[in-house]
């Protein structure tokens, strides 16, 4: 199996996408954070002393996604179309969800992925001081699509 991000003698590198034409790509990503049911409710009824944390962690997200090229050394810094991130609540856990679009000659899962890794660890920053065992898992990358550009 061939790396990609591996040269000749096996250093890490950029991949090089120049050749590559412009066309227009989607990814969504998903993953949870588990927590204690009595978090949860403070969640919903927005009554952390942080704030909202939701929308804390919606903008998080959101923001992380556009700096992936900066927090992970190999990819490439392109330009986002739209990103968004979304939350399911159940009762012991938060699911996350980021979709992101660009047109651009590589991918966009990394900035998806990356969304739904900074909501979580947003979520965990403003829920630690009431709930000590929370859990961040399952994150994963759900679909990417590529179609040609308009």
């Amino acid at each position: 199996m061939d790396l990609s991000h591996l040269d000749a003698e096996g250093r890490a590198t950029m991949v090089d996408v120049s050749a590559k034409p412009r066309v227009r790509r989607t990814a969504r990503a998903a993953g949870s954070i588990l927590m204690q049911p009595d978090t949860v409710r403070l969640i919903r009824g927005k009554l952390l002393e942080k704030g909202d944390a939701l929308a804390v962690a919606r903008v998080a997200g959101i923001a992380a996604a556009k700096r992936t090229a900066d927090l992970v050394p190999l990819c490439h810094n392109i330009r986002i179309d739209q990103v968004g991130v979304d939350f399911r609540l159940g009762e012991d856990r938060v699911d996350i969800e980021a979709f992101a679009v660009c047109t651009e000659s590589t991918g966009i899962e990394m900035e998806a992925l990356t969304a739904v890794s900074v909501a979580a660890l947003t979520l965990y920053d403003m829920c630690k001081a009431v709930d000590k065992g929370m859990r961040i898992t399952d994150i994963r990358l759900l679909e990417k699509t590529k179609a040609a550009a308009p």
